[in-house]
């Protein structure tokens, strides 16, 4: 079997990498993730990927695109379901499509690790792709070891994310505070000392 796994970021990889090795599966891990925003924040997951994969001995290949422009144009007409209708699919798209051109026979995602995502639909759409492109999708319910995986990171001092990777789901990560900050704004404007500028 030769895997090919999209890969997010490092910490999503660890327990990933740890299962499959323990299944006698070497992947490749593969990084193209157009929908990391802003560029500081592309550049510090890339290259901590590139520095825990060579702690590890495994192969990388770097996939650079920092799509700003094309995910922009892409997810501002329906925001809410911009992961399944942009982002899982542009990355899964371009994983199995370099899988086949380069000799790989199956593809996965270390996206499957999170519960945060939007897990059957990932299941599902990696499936259709795969086959697409004459490949298998290895699905595995890597949802068990997202905290363990979590905790390892955090011990070898890999940057850890706090959000998902697009600006607008920065924007959920403040989300409660935004909201605060508008009822407490919204609350002095009615308030008859209120100066605003």
């Amino acid at each position: 079997m030769k895997l090919l796994l999209h890969t997010c970021c490092a910490p999503c990889s660890i327990y990933c990498i740890d299962v499959l090795r323990n299944e006698n599966i070497e992947p490749t891990v593969y990084w193209f993730n157009p929908n990391i925003h802003p560029y500081t924040e592309y550049k510090l997951r890339k290259n901590t990927l590139i520095e825990y994969a060579n702690s590890i001995n495994i192969h990388a290949i770097i996939e650079e695109n920092y799509g700003l422009r094309n995910f922009c144009k892409n997810v501002i007409d329906d925001l809410e379901h911009r992961c399944e209708k942009y982002c899982y699919k542009v990355r899964l798209e371009q994983t199995a499509k370099y899988a086949m051109e380069n000799g790989y026979d199956c593809i996965s995602t270390t996206l499957l690790i999170s519960p945060y995502q939007k897990h059957e639909t990932l299941k599902e759409m990696g499936k259709i792709i795969a086959k697409k492109y004459n490949l298998e999708f290895i699905y595995k319910d890597f949802r068990i070891g997202f905290k363990t995986g979590q905790e390892k990171a955090k011990e070898l001092g890999l940057y850890r994310q706090k959000y998902c990777g697009c600006v607008f789901s920065e924007e959920d990560r403040y989300s409660k505070q935004i909201k605060d900050m508008l009822t407490a704004t919204n609350t002095s404007k009615n308030d008859k000392n209120y100066r605003g500028r």
